[in-house]
């Protein structure tokens, strides 16, 4: 099993976890009126709300002139800090991709309430009225458990739910309890035109409800090693169904492969006007690395009209790794804290151009500094660094100021002139700018001054002979 199978299955365990207590409980504690509960983590209103994306419209939540979707939420006080903040960021990537807005309740009627329960569950769409929405505190608090269960709330089922579900997937009610069959129950769904999605975070993961060890109550069809279940976050397909629900910009991308390229809207040709896209960059492990090929916008003082921003995070709040960028020729390139990168392109209602093209991938360890000063280390300095290890600097100065490097010390492997463990400094963002040096060893690395804004730091180790490795100081002047 994979890395991102393995991930998404335990998360997904979690989640089976937190939806398996008895019903009966939960609707005589927790919900009250005319309820149903359906497929194991969603509460109807009435019995007529039946089919996700095919309701009678009113239990979609309302767009605003402005275009938005604006839906009050309460987190209740009886959550932690640490707790409050994961749901607030799961809820930011929705802000981030989508014209859904979830703002703070104050007076409004309609809204959301975020409470901690014994299981994880939703009321399906817009019930009128505060509605519930529960969150075990040790099983439910992941990204991704609460955008499925957010997603219930916007009007979705389960993706499995699907009307045209058994050309994608093949149900094994043989491993089934009778009493579980309702969880796997196809719906007279619109499905919005759009694909099915095995990467869905409303997907059920292919081992639920099995009373058989082994046995897969799920098949992917044709292919049967496709992963579902994922816990990780929105899918691609996630936001696109969102967006097109509620009439949304649909200028949002999710990039969840290990490396992969994209390009702006229309790319090589012009891009439109008055455009706004975002994509949303999540490795499953490592730091996001982002390398520009070509850019193409319009120039404006201050790239006030068409511009590029990127962030080190999933939303627009998260700190701004590169501020507005627009013109013609090279960008820098850029490492993410972690694994979660957000780019935003923008253009006006003026002339356009043709755009830009990026790639992406992960390195396991940097990062990109912007501050006037820092320290730059090794993993685990002064101990031996890990073996088996790329990591990769970026050091960003304002345009028209210089970076100066001092060496504090430098320790690494010396075999073959630098062939295994070595330290690569650049004069420049990418590996194409001019190589000040390759060092290893215990070499003595002079002061250096960079010729522009930027310089760039590679370290590569192998399997074996780790050392102390090398710690550094710069200063933006």
């Amino acid at each position: 099993m994979n890395l991102l199978a393995l991930l998404s299955t335990l998360l997904f365990s979690f989640h089976r976890l937190a939806t398996s207590k008895p019903v009966q409980g939960i609707l005589k504690n927790k919900v009250s009126g005319e309820t149903n509960f359906h497929q194991d983590d969603i509460v109807y209103k009435r019995r007529t709300q039946r089919s996700a994306m095919s309701c009678s419209g009113n239990c979609y939540w309302p767009r605003s002139e402005d275009g938005l979707v604006k839906i009050p939420v309460n987190i209740s006080p009886e959550f932690s800090v640490e707790h409050k903040d994961v749901i607030i960021k799961a809820m930011e990537e929705f802000v981030s991709l989508t014209c859904i807005r979830f703002i703070k309740h104050t007076v409004e009627y309609d809204y959301i309430n975020i409470v901690p329960g014994d299981r994880c569950w939703s009321y399906f769409g817009k019930i009128g009225g505060r509605q519930q929405l529960s969150l075990l505190k040790h099983g439910c608090i992941y990204k991704g458990l609460i955008q499925h269960e957010l997603n219930h709330a916007l009007g979705f089922l389960h993706e499995q739910t699907r009307s045209d579900r058994d050309n994608y997937v093949k149900i094994n009610l043989e491993y089934v309890a009778k009493g579980e069959w309702g969880n796997f129950e196809k719906g007279n769904t619109t499905n919005l035109d759009l694909p099915y999605d095995y990467d869905s975070v409303m997907h059920y993961g292919a081992y639920d409800f099995s009373n058989t060890a082994g046995k897969p109550t799920i098949i992917p069809i044709p292919n049967g090693s496709v992963p579902i279940g994922q816990r990780i976050g929105l899918s691609n397909l996630d936001v696109k169904k969102i967006n097109k629900l509620y009439s949304c910009n649909d200028c949002s991308t999710v990039l969840r492969n290990p490396s992969g390229h994209f390009c702006s809207y229309n790319y090589p040709h012009s891009y439109p006007r008055n455009i706004t896209c975002l994509w949303l960059i999540q490795t499953l492990q490592g730091k996001v690395f982002l390398s520009f090929h070509i850019l193409d916008l319009q120039s404006s003082p201050n790239c006030s009209s068409d511009y590029i921003r990127i962030y080190d995070g999933s939303s627009r709040k998260s700190r701004i790794l590169l501020d507005k960028c627009c013109g013609a020729g090279q960008l820098p390139a850029v490492v993410a804290s972690e694994n979660t990168m957000l780019i935003e392109f923008v253009s006006d209602e003026n002339e356009t151009a043709t755009g830009f093209m990026a790639s992406y991938t992960h390195v396991k360890c940097g990062g990109t500094f912007t501050n006037t000063s820092g320290t730059i280390t090794t993993p685990n300095f002064p101990k031996k660094y890990p073996p088996n290890q790329t990591c990769l600097w970026i050091i960003s100065a304002p345009p028209g100021n210089e970076i100066s490097l001092t060496m504090i010390s430098f320790e690494l492997e010396d075999i073959d002139g630098c062939r295994y463990d070595r330290l690569l400094l650049y004069d420049g963002s990418q590996s194409s700018s001019p190589l000040i040096g390759t060092f290893c060893g215990k070499m003595k690395i002079p002061p250096y001054t960079s010729t522009g804004n930027f310089l760039r730091i590679e370290f590569h180790t192998d399997f074996a002979f780790q050392l102390s490795g090398f710690k550094m100081d710069y200063s933006i002047k």
